[in-house]
């Protein structure tokens, strides 16, 4: 597992699923409720860099750290950044100009209680996926991070950038039928994820429903068993499939 894409993964896949949790769950909403406008800026030397705002209930991750961010993470390296998404390490806040101590304070609390948040949808026990608000709720959060991790994979693992350079421009639609969609997009062997339907897709892999999503996500049914037996539909651009597939292939690896 390459530490570097690891840390791209924890960026825009894990990170980034901090916009989704806060637009579908309301225990995430009442956490932002009444707060002042913060922005996180993640400096990753040799790795990703992104700001992270919480706003109006509401989050929103954008690539590079923003120099008018309230509080600047900097940090040393991509192992580092990756053991502190995995809550093995604390960073250290850089003082800046709108530095304060509620900002402080908001890193050490809401922040953390959102990931945490974050984490017990993405790692669900039996017990919580009883609740059918809850089990919809994760699976859509799942597939927002498989999505995402697609992507990194395809522009930073080595085994990944191989398939992204035998991979056709063009776009492919992700989705559970009548429900969510993703859309992985191709452009000269460089992938990025938006988290929209496409209205032209260039192929398709669709999943029957929500329950299917999830069992496949969780490793309790075969892909290509869904897929003999029409469970999940793919059409379109074989080649485009056939590549973004072996990439899909990997994501276990760094979710794991």
């Amino acid at each position: 597992m390459d530490q570097k894409t690891l840390a791209y993964i924890n960026m825009y896949a894990i990170l980034g699923t901090l916009e989704n949790l806060c637009e579908l769950d309301e225990e995430a909403q009442a956490l932002l409720a009444g707060k002042s406008p913060v922005s996180l800026a993640f400096d990753v030397k040799g790795g990703p860099k992104a700001t992270l705002t919480f706003s109006n209930g509401r989050a929103r991750l954008e690539p590079g750290a923003s120099p008018k961010a309230n509080v600047r993470l900097a940090i040393s390296s991509c192992e580092k950044f990756n053991k502190v998404v995995s809550g093995q390490a604390t960073p250290v806040p850089v003082p800046g100009y709108k530095f304060r101590p509620a900002h402080l304070s908001f890193l050490l609390n809401e922040f953390d209680a959102l990931t945490k948040r974050l984490e017990q949808h993405l790692r669900a026990s039996e017990e919580d996926l009883a609740d059918p608000v809850f089990f919809t709720r994760s699976t859509k959060l799942m597939l927002y991070v498989i999505s995402v991790a697609i992507s990194q994979i395809a522009d930073y693992d080595d085994i990944g950038r191989f398939s992204a350079g035998n991979t056709i421009d063009g776009e492919m639609l992700m989705s559970i039928k009548n429900d969510i969609g993703v859309t992985i997009r191709v452009k000269n062997n460089v992938f990025a994820t938006l988290k929209k339907r496409t209205e032209t897709p260039s192929c398709i892999m669709e999943f029957e429903s929500l329950e299917l999503a999830r069992a496949l996500f969780d490793g309790k049914v075969s892909a290509m068993s869904c897929i003999s037996n029409g469970t999940i539909i793919m059409g379109g651009k074989i080649a485009m499939l056939d590549n973004v597939s072996r990439i899909l292939d990997r994501v276990p690896l760094y979710l794991a």
